[in-house]
């Protein structure tokens, strides 16, 4: 195809409200075919043998959450939770920026795309984005929701990004920490990427934005989550840090899914933020994750791959580049997602942690104190090998499963979870994937089948007729038993040899969960604390 037939397309829209005038061309709303044609052309990316887009990030190969802003002003500076996960960037700083990008653009081809985040309408966010990249561009169209034809004649978008991968920043001038930047300013309602080409910036920028306005100013909680519902419509979410199993636990064949990633909760529902999945793929194989081995064609972007020696074929071990290799997609190429992504208030919610100390039980029932202590405290572990440095098992809390994007305090999230959880009877389980017989290094990994069995166990009602005795630290209900499951592996204390070795590392590890707690105890209050350990 000729570049005179690809710049058909280019429409003679107007970007002057942003003050944008570019003496090249801009392209609006461009199908996934045509922009696959741009970027091959552009020298962006190349086909694989699936048919996806491979595309390399360049230096950033992740997020960078310490050069992530959010603008100080009048509608954010009391009510915005400032510290390291958001920085406060200042308003005359931030209009400077956008001027030297606005001037930055004059002489860029620029990819417009309509957008929306949110799948209840009225709750959804119409969103532009403007994109000095084609396969940018592709990532916003599989990652929002996607208006139909008739949407976008007279579509009116109420937040903006902007995102310039090649534009860089002057620390110096510019009030930036490098020359990478993210910059939310809710008061403008434009969200400013530059020096970085990592697309997930763009996906959990607007996730930042709905973690602010839907609390803040509709009491809908937002949740960084997957969801599936069942076919007599029982809906299930699942939260969980990386590694605990929340992609491949909420993967079920004989369940819709919802949502892998971002959702809110309404008075009416669960609805999905976005419109497709976002999925690491270092490792992946068809034996696996057959949903998203099987979603890896025409129309997905796979992020810093590589392929096989002599091949267009992908080579999901390689980590030449980075482990954090990826896809986007479309939702619709998983072949049991529902859509509109909407589906009835929980019955039950799952908390997965991969506890590498063997201390948690692998179920337990939480009851509403407990259920927002553990939210807020978003605990998992790490093992030795996961990370430079990290040579034994090591705690790691993120507060209500996603810290790097709240804006308010976590307590406000915290406390919407209780309010709905009390007033819908939800049943709130904790889950170990992680170690049993001792701590990583003695015990081993709980089996994927016993931990299946207990959550459809959960999820079919079977554990709501059983006995339950407390956690001797943690104050959890261990139930007595479990269909499918032997009943000397519910009780994590029973599977260590040393008992007395298991209480002491039960009340470490208690420990290590008040100190974590600390940060946020002047604002939590007395029904959350209830839940904290007990020793």
């Amino acid at each position: 195809m000729s570049t005179q037939e690809l710049e058909i397309k280019a429409m003679p829209r107007s970007l002057t409200d942003l003050r944008i005038e570019t003496s090249k061309s801009v392209f609006w709303n461009l199908t996934p075919a045509e922009l696959v044609e741009h970027a091959i052309k552009n020298q962006e990316g190349v086909l694989t043998d699936t048919g996806a887009l491979m595309a390399d990030t360049g230096t950033f190969t992740g997020r960078s959450p310490k050069d992530r802003f959010v603008v100080h002003d009048g509608l954010t500076k009391d009510a915005i939770w400032w510290g390291d996960v958001n920085i406060p960037f200042s308003e005359e700083k931030f209009e400077g920026l956008m001027d030297k990008m606005v001037d930055f653009l004059k002489d860029k081809n620029l990819y417009v795309r309509h957008a929306y985040a949110g799948a209840d309408q009225k709750y959804r966010l119409n969103i532009r984005v403007i994109n000095t990249l084609a396969w940018h561009n592709m990532f916003c169209y599989n990652m929002f929701l996607r208006p139909e034809s008739k949407e976008l004649e007279d579509f009116t978008s109420e937040f903006t990004i902007i995102c310039a991968p090649e534009f860089k920043a002057d620390p110096e001038v510019d009030g930036t920490r490098q020359e990478n930047f993210a910059i939310i300013n809710l008061s403008k309602k434009i969200l400013l990427i530059g020096g970085t080409a990592y697309a997930g910036e763009m996906k959990k920028g607007i996730f930042s934005v709905l973690n602010f306005i839907l609390p803040y100013k509709h009491n809908v909680l937002s949740m960084h989550c997957s969801a599936n519902v069942g076919k007599n419509g029982d809906t299930a979410i699942f939260f969980g840090l990386s590694g605990t199993g929340k992609t491949t636990l909420s993967a079920d064949p004989n369940r819709g899914l919802i949502g892998d990633d971002e959702h809110g909760w309404n008075e009416e529902s669960i609805f999905n933020f976005e419109g497709g999945c976002y999925a690491k793929v270092i490792d992946l194989s068809r034996e696996k994750e057959p949903e998203i081995w099987d979603a890896i064609k025409f129309g997905a972007i796979v992020e810093n791959t590589r392929f096989y020696p002599q091949s267009r074929t992908v080579d999901y071990s390689n980590k030449e580049v980075t482990e954090n290799t990826r896809t986007s997609y479309p939702i619709e190429h998983i072949f049991n997602a529902i859509t509109p992504s909407r589906a009835g208030i929980p019955k039950n919610i799952f908390f997965l942690t991969a506890d590498a100390f063997g201390v948690i039980p692998p179920i337990s029932k939480l009851n509403k104190s407990q259920a927002m202590y553990h939210f807020i405290s978003g605990y998992t572990a790490k093992v030795a090998g996961t990370e430079v440095g990290v040579v034994e098992p090591k705690t790691t809390f993120s507060a209500c499963f996603g810290a790097a994007f709240l804006p308010l305090h976590p307590t406000k999230y915290a406390e919407l979870f209780g309010e709905k959880m009390e007033k819908h009877q939800v049943n709130v389980w904790l889950i170990n994937t992680g170690w049993t017989g001792g701590p990583y290094g003695i015990g081993n990994r709980m089996k994927l089948a016993y931990t299946r069995a207990m959550i459809t166990a959960a999820l079919n009602g079977d554990l709501d007729h059983v006995s339950y005795r407390q956690h001797s630290v943690f104050g959890v209900g261990i139930p007595s038993s479990c269909p499918n499951v032997p009943d000397e592996v519910l009780s994590p204390r029973a599977t260590w040899s040393d008992k007395d070795a298991y209480d002491k590392k039960a009340r470490e590890l208690g420990a290590e969960f008040i100190k974590n707690f600390e940060k946020y105890s002047d604002f939590a209050t007395e029904d959350i604390l209830a839940g904290a350990p007990k020793f």
